[in-house]
């Protein structure tokens, strides 16, 4: 799929910040013997332990938000993801084609506030912060709830020898005795959740080790600082409990107001996975050119009543 034309301009946030989401859904085809390229994609049941694995594609999009209360949303690019592809590496790419076509359709300028792009949960945050660090581009996700950050480095003491210091502290996400006092909190009275807590800490980061993707990274590995968000309601509209948010954004020093629009932006996104489940309920999907490249003989996805007759 191609970004907007530049004559449609996308909304924005209060401050002019143009906000995309990132989410990766699965198209499934179990029946589908003879397709090519498919995983085994992960899906929630809908009862305790009923999660399954089921044939089919991931595909990732991407989309821009509203700020407003309405699921609109302006999907402007679908790229097919593979057994063999670094899912992270890959939206990454996606993520910087889509920036710079935005660009030169006239969506950002030069001076405007960085885009502020949304990931799904489960995804790289670090990661991708490190890989669009080149770009005009703040990452903004969920974490999972037992993850240990590092605090920001004490100041270097005057007379001392040896390497600085690179990181502080441990953050325990479940160990409140590790929490120091926060940068920014806010309450917010809404008409959905009631009240919204949100618990900002500054310049926190994961310590990295030489593994996975930064097995054969070259020097030393990077202190990649950003906002740590903890937030909780105190309702679901559904009546269920609600569950206990991390999120973290790869700008530093955000302010208290900030810290709100970026919880604020991150419920939005939940609009985008509706939307690709319309796609794959009652469109053909996407088209051709959002394709992975085909081999030779090799047929792109279709509507799934069509598909393997």
């Amino acid at each position: 799929m191609r970004t907007a034309r530049a004559g449609i301009t996308l909304p924005r946030a209060a401050d002019g910040r143009l906000m995309l989401a990132v989410d990766i859904s699965a198209w499934l085809r179990p029946d589908a013997a003879t397709s090519p390229d498919r995983w085994f994609c992960h899906v929630y049941g809908r009862g305790r332990n009923k999660d399954q694995l089921i044939p089919g594609w991931p595909y990732s999009f991407v989309a821009a938000l509203e700020p407003g209360r309405s699921s609109w949303t302006q999907v402007l690019n679908a790229v097919r993801l593979g057994p063999d592809d670094d899912v992270v590496q890959v939206t990454a790419v996606q993520v910087r084609q889509v920036v710079r076509r935005l660009v030169t359709a006239g969506q950002w300028r030069h001076g405007d506030p960085d885009v502020l792009v949304v990931f799904d949960a489960g995804c790289d945050l670090v990661r991708l912060a490190f890989l669009l660090a080149d770009m005009p581009v703040e990452v903004l996700g969920r974490l999972r709830s037992d993850r240990v950050f590092r605090l920001p480095a004490p100041p270097r003491a005057e007379g001392t020898i040896g390497r600085p210091v690179k990181h502080g502290g441990e953050f325990h996400f479940t160990d409140t005795d590790t929490w120091p006092d926060a940068d920014v909190a806010t309450l917010t009275d809404t008409s959905r959740y009631g009240m919204a807590s949100a618990t900002g800490w500054d310049r926190l980061h994961p310590r990295l080790t030489r593994r996975a993707a930064w097995l054969d990274y070259d020097g030393d590995l990077p202190a990649l600082e950003g906002t740590l968000i903890r937030f909780v309601v105190d309702h679901l509209p559904s009546g269920s409990d609600p569950k206990l948010l991390w999120l973290w954004s790869s700008r530093v020093g955000a302010s208290s107001s900030y810290a709100d629009r970026l919880w604020q932006t991150f419920l939005r996104r939940s609009a985008v996975s509706t939307r690709s489940g319309f796609f794959k309920q009652t469109s053909a999907g996407p088209r051709r050119g959002s394709e992975r490249p085909q081999r030779p003989g090799q047929r792109a996805a279709r509507h799934p009543r069509t598909r393997g007759r």
